[in-house]
């Protein structure tokens, strides 16, 4: 196993971790989730960086590494709508975007196209993460950000911003593989 994969396992292991941080109601335990999400965040830059550099693109890590990005940044807008800190509209949009998403990769692999990450999906992935940081940071620095506090709209417009940014990179992704969806009818 390579480096690369390596390092994108520690993510998958790390979102179970980061999940009953979240739901474990103890003193700053929010502020824990966050350390554990950055964590995991960065090892999606290092991955990346090292499985690029040194050749260790593997079919495992095309799988994997997308997957766990998504299973990550989806399960912290679950728990954000669970919690009444994020709309269900918001969070309906962030996972149909990525199933569509996923589903048109899949179409391309079947058609033996290789969809690379286009900017419009890498800005959407940086946005979440920083979106599902500042959450967890004003939750426990800001007793007020709570839901249903003066300070809710905080959580609204973030929420807001991280849907709008999905949508627009799903568009982008769909409009850029037009080709591929008509050839494939």
């Amino acid at each position: 196993m390579t480096t690369a994969n390596k390092i994108t396992l520690v993510r998958v292991f790390l979102i179970p971790v980061f999940l009953v941080l979240c739901l474990w109601e103890f003193p700053f335990h929010n502020l824990a989730a966050a350390a554990v999400f950055a964590i995991a965040s960065v090892t999606d830059f290092i991955d990346g960086y090292i499985a690029r550099k040194y050749n260790q693109v593997t079919t495992l890590g095309k799988f994997v590494d997308p997957l766990a990005d998504k299973l990550l940044v989806i399960s912290a807008f679950l728990i954000f709508t669970a919690g009444g800190i994020m709309h269900p509209v918001f969070t309906f949009i962030i996972v149909g975007r990525e199933l569509v998403i996923t589903s048109l990769r899949i179409l391309a692999m079947g058609e033996g196209v290789v969809m690379a990450a286009g900017l419009s999906g890498k800005i959407k992935t940086f946005t979440q993460m920083i979106i599902i940081l500042l959450v967890l940071l004003l939750s426990d620095l800001l007793p007020l950000a709570a839901p249903n506090a003066e300070l809710s709209w905080v959580f609204t417009v973030l929420s807001a911003l991280a849907a709008a940014v999905t949508l627009w990179s799903g568009i982008d992704y769909l409009w850029r593989s037009r080709a591929l969806i008509m050839r494939s009818k």
